[in-house]
């Protein structure tokens, strides 16, 4: 199953696009932000494209209380809005150490860090 993995910031939001195990996400490409519903068009075109099977879309969540931070309530925002334009699935993905366990599954399975 491939992945369409979305990583929303203020500024710009990163694509990333898994192979066909779902295993492992390569980037795919920077979006400049435009405006939320902007943005979830382009995304569904861009998961659409690639034939992806669901949208997963990092949300921070603070690590205190366990709630979603300001910037992950924003993605879970983005997410609704995402999920209202296409039958895809979309799931938020709590993004606390992601990079840490993705570099860790690349030196496993001896892939390229580039």
């Amino acid at each position: 199953m491939r992945y369409l993995a979305v990583d929303p910031g203020s500024k710009n939001i990163g694509l990333a696009i898994s192979d066909l195990s779902g295993t492992i996400a390569n980037p795919l490409m920077v979006l400049k932000h435009i405006s939320r519903d902007r943005d979830a068009e382009l995304i569904v075109e861009h998961a659409i494209k690639n034939n992806v099977l669901k949208i997963i879309v990092g949300q921070s969540i603070n690590d205190e209380d366990g709630e979603p931070t300001f910037e992950g309530r924003q993605s879970a925002r983005l997410a609704y809005t995402i999920a209202q334009k296409t039958s895809l699935p979309v799931e938020l993905w709590n993004e606390g150490y992601s990079t840490q366990e993705a570099k860790q599954t690349r030196l496993l399975m001896k892939v390229s860090r580039t």
